[in-house]
């Protein structure tokens, strides 16, 4: 797990490696173990470590075969590398690290272009291929590992992080609209290949593109699942699909135990993250470090899940620790958290992530989480009434469930010259949902959900925060089989038992009965979704300060209503709306975008 960037330069002259030094800084929490630069001419690659797999400085980046013809900066983990490596040892390859590394770059030489589809596991890299002079750019197929990339006549810039690029400087840091008007309608996602900034955009999950030394470049999506069910799986009941998803899940916590370092586990008492736990017991890993955090409660509103947390670690005795923070933390807190967002993210719980990670941070290199389970085996709420609808009334059904407002009420938000004559949203969202390879309407919505939407909240919420920490964060559910199988699950056993049905059975078999049938929980950060005190304070400033009022984002009297009324507004849309007003322009003034 790293941080890396680079600069491809086509019009002959050679790459800014002062830009790229900067980039690299930049992401100095993302990798703070090793640094490292290394130029072709018309390429130069910038890398951050963080030393998970071969401590040695054999596996340091930019890592170079110049007996290949071969460079690479490389974010991720690759699962299955000691397989991989042994594979092309026979075919008669050397190798000079123990890394996972070396084996991407062995990996090419031997496949080509299809060498991404022997690859399991998360990542993001840029490979110089010298003899071809060819620039390779590729995305993991869930989009767990982030790739940003501006582009200018003549150029082109990628790096883990947006900010890092921002630091590079020459960056068009006006505001997309389209984006913009994704951002408010979906809580504050921004699906790829869009960012809120229009000089800046990531490349989508799933995708290898080839960059020509003469700028010319094509994108590839190497990986989509169909859901749909598969006439060899037609004669498997509850109980096969139960066997199938235990057997997946299992090799997906094991196959994330591949580090040379000690593996912890987020542990927030739900069902995600303790079935983990128990996986990794039942796996033969004896005492855990696992982790929960809380916060202050508010009224009714319980402010942590220890009860369960706690339950959990007894039962596998893990070594627990509680990390609870009071609402005197949180205005600092906010302050860091938007500070390391990559984008800006509006869901409460980021800062507690980012809180989370801190302290975990301190113990552990890598951790596993639950992340991705409720998009990939149907577990909220609006993914109930979708087995009574036909499969085109899906976008109508997943738009009145989701959307925090409509393109008539949004254009009522922003100011003038941000407003569009379409609704941008709406047309995205009825192309993929009305897209081949989808059998019923929850298949398209669970589609959605987990190739669209999720790489751009929980994934990128952790992937943010956890790095800001020099945390790598593991996620067994996204696993490519694992969600393969539940693509091809039929709906039915997972929306059984309110949702994850399937995923409940393979729990009763490892789990106390107690976490499992639970209500559901969502990460509690009560002042930050009541949006008051010295929190609601900050939102104010940022809404009201002189450069937001002169970028006139969001139109003055919409604003005035939300300072006036904030809990009602909220209310209304399920989502507090003046935090996420407030938190965009936060994060574009913490990032100096004026």
């Amino acid at each position: 797990m790293c941080g890396i960037g680079g600069e491809a330069r086509f019009d002959g002259s050679r790459p800014d490696d002062a830009a790229v030094t900067r980039m690299t800084e930049a992401m100095r929490s993302r990798g703070p173990d090793g640094e490292g630069l290394w130029s072709d001419g018309w390429v130069t690659l910038g890398h951050r470590r963080l030393t998970i797999i071969d401590l040695s400085d054999a596996g340091a980046q930019p890592m170079v075969r110049e007996d290949l013809g071969l460079g690479l900066v490389f974010n991720g983990c690759i699962y299955n590398y000691p397989e991989l490596r042994e594979e092309l040892r026979n075919a008669g390859y050397d190798f000079r690290s123990t890394s996972d590394t070396e084996v991407i770059l062995v990996a090419y030489a031997h496949w080509g272009e299809r060498f991404v589809d022997h690859l399991v596991g998360m990542f993001a890299f840029g490979l110089v291929d010298q003899v071809r002079r060819r620039l390779v750019l590729a995305r993991d197929r869930l989009g767990i590992k982030p790739l940003y990339l501006a582009e200018t006549p003549g150029r082109l810039r990628f790096a883990s992080s947006l900010p890092a690029l921002l630091r590079a400087g020459d960056v068009d840091t006006g505001i997309d609209p389209v984006a913009l008007h994704h951002y408010l309608s979906w809580h504050s996602i921004v699906p790829a290949p869009r960012t809120v900034l229009r000089g800046v955009r990531k490349l989508p999950p799933a995708t290898l593109r080839i960059v020509e030394a003469d700028g010319r470049s094509r994108d590839e999506r190497y990986w989509q699942p169909d859901y749909v069910r598969e006439p060899a799986e037609a004669a498997m009941g509850a109980r096969d699909w139960q066997a199938a998803v235990g057997e997946a899940l299992r090799t997906a916590v094991r196959r994330r135990l591949v580090a040379d370092v000690p593996v912890g586990v987020l542990l927030s008492g739900g069902l995600d993250s303790s079935l983990i736990v128990a996986l990794l017991a039942e796996a033969g890993q004896r005492h855990l470090r696992t982790f929960s955090i809380g916060f202050d409660s508010r009224g009714d509103e319980a402010g942590d899940e220890f009860h369960y947390s706690d339950l959990v670690a007894r039962a596998f005795d893990t070594d627990h620790q509680r990390v609870r923070l009071g609402d005197d933390d949180l205005v600092p807190a906010v302050r860091r958290t938007v500070l390391a967002m990559t984008e800006p993210m509006g869901s409460h719980d980021v800062v507690a992530f980012h809180l989370l990670s801190e302290q975990v941070a301190q113990h552990v290199k890598v951790a596993q989480s639950g992340q991705g389970a409720d998009e990939v085996f149907a577990g909220y709420g609006y993914h109930q009434p979708l087995a009574e609808v036909p499969r085109k009334a899906a976008a109508d059904e997943f738009a009145s469930a989701f959307f925090d407002r409509d393109h008539a009420e949004l254009n009522r938000v922003v100011g003038p010259a941000y407003a569009l004559d379409r609704d941008a949203s709406r047309d995205l969202l009825d192309a993929h949902l009305a897209a081949p390879g989808a059998q019923t309407a929850l298949d398209a919505v669970l589609r959605l959900d987990t190739h669209l939407m999720l790489p751009d909240d929980p994934v990128k919420r952790v992937d943010s925060m956890s790095m800001a920490w020099g945390l790598e964060v593991r996620t067994p559910f996204l696993d490519q089989d694992l969600v393969t199988l539940a693509a091809h699950c039929p709906p039915e056993h997972k929306l059984a038992r309110g949702g994850k049905g399937v995923l409940k059975e393979v729990a009763r078999e490892v789990l106390p009965a107690e976490v499992i049938d639970r209500p559901k929980g969502y990460f509690p950060v009560p002042a930050l979704r009541n949006v008051d005190g010295a929190v609601r304070e900050l939102v104010v400033e940022a809404l009201q300060a002189p450069v937001a009022r002169e970028r006139a984002l969001f139109r003055s009297e919409y604003v005035a209503h939300l300072l006036a009324e904030p809990d009602r507004a909220a209310a209304a849309a399920g989502s507090n709306k003046l935090w996420q007003l407030g938190l965009l322009e936060l994060w574009l003034q913490s990032h100096g975008i004026h």
